[in-house]
């Protein structure tokens, strides 16, 4: 008889493409999943896993016993749902994703007063881009994103995916000491041609905002460093290297030298949760939905 946990492994090397994310999204060492997708390759017989390169590819036998494991989780799902559901209290383990200035500036307060209060609900985070986690929870790797859009793009939810809104975290334009715009009350987009941007890299979400919102205000971006993380954007600002537009949840304190200037109007990204469908009923995602809606306002600062 094939083992659900390491059906769940193969099954999670298949949605994140390599052994090392997969570890992470289960919880487990790199090691732990090789030995389990080692342990069913014994089992069936069936070589599962093949090297490329640096990473590994599944087989087609592997491709369809993963198809076929989706389908077993999903009926576990199903099944988990409906006792948690009958006993009226979030337990179990719920796996959450979120992108990095979440994870950073709202999910510890909020993951923490969920265990305070529901001991026998076992949370599991991992940080992952806006765009990656909403197919995480249409695929069934994960149970609960947050994710987010901008007032220009908005975020479609596929079929099979519920969500429900946590907050409008609002965006100012920081510049260093020296700028000429340091003594402004506030900036319009229109004035915003010929500066030195500092951004996230191409298809981030951030990143697409910023090109499609100065291209609509008349001026095409000069992007002259880019970094995945908004506390290296900041330092890059301090060091008078450019200028950069930096939301404010998971910001932090700004360090000496860098002065934020409120954008006219001012920028808006909006949070979202987002999970299936059939875990709907689950008391696990009502409670840590109304939970990160109830943590919001200290978490993203309006003034």
């Amino acid at each position: 008889m094939l083992d659900l946990q390491r059906l769940r492994a193969l099954h999670a090397v298949a949605v994140h493409g390599t052994v090392g994310a997969a570890a992470a999204s289960l919880g487990y060492t790199p090691s732990a999943v090789s030995q389990q997708i080692a342990k069913l390759e014994r089992e069936t017989r069936t070589v599962l896993l093949e090297r490329r390169g640096r990473g590994v590819r599944l087989t087609e036998q592997a491709e369809q016993l993963a198809a076929a494991a989706q389908q077993l989780l999903a009926i576990v799902e199903r099944a988990e749902t409906e006792l948690e559901e009958r006993r009226g209290l979030p337990a179990g383990r719920l796996t959450v994703a979120a992108f990095a200035s979440a994870a950073r500036g709202l999910l510890p307060a909020v993951l923490a007063d969920l265990a305070v209060r529901h001991p026998a609900l076992d949370t599991r985070l991992t940080e992952v881009d806006p765009h990656l986690s909403v197919d995480l929870v249409a695929r069934g790797a994960v149970d609960l994103a947050i994710a987010h859009d901008w007032d220009i793009a908005p975020l479609p939810a596929p079929p099979g995916v519920e969500q429900a809104p946590i907050g409008e975290d609002l965006c100012d334009l920081l510049v260093p000491a020296g700028h000429p715009f340091a003594g402004r009350a506030s900036v319009r987009r229109e004035d915003l041609g010929g500066e030195r941007w500092i951004c996230q890299p191409p298809g981030r979400v951030c990143h697409d905002w910023l090109v499609r919102t100065l291209r609509a205000a008349g001026c095409e971006p000069d992007i002259v460093h880019q970094a995945d993380e908004n506390p290296t954007l900041v330092a890059l600002v301090a060091a008078g290297l450019g200028v950069a537009l930096i939301p404010r949840l998971g910001r932090g304190p700004l360090p000496a030298g860098v002065v934020e200037v409120p954008l006219d109007p001012l920028p808006v990204r909006r949070l979202y949760a987002l999970w299936r469908s059939g875990a709907a009923r689950r008391p696990a995602i009502a409670e840590t939905v109304r939970t990160l809606q109830a943590h919001w306002p200290a978490a993203s600062p309006r003034n």
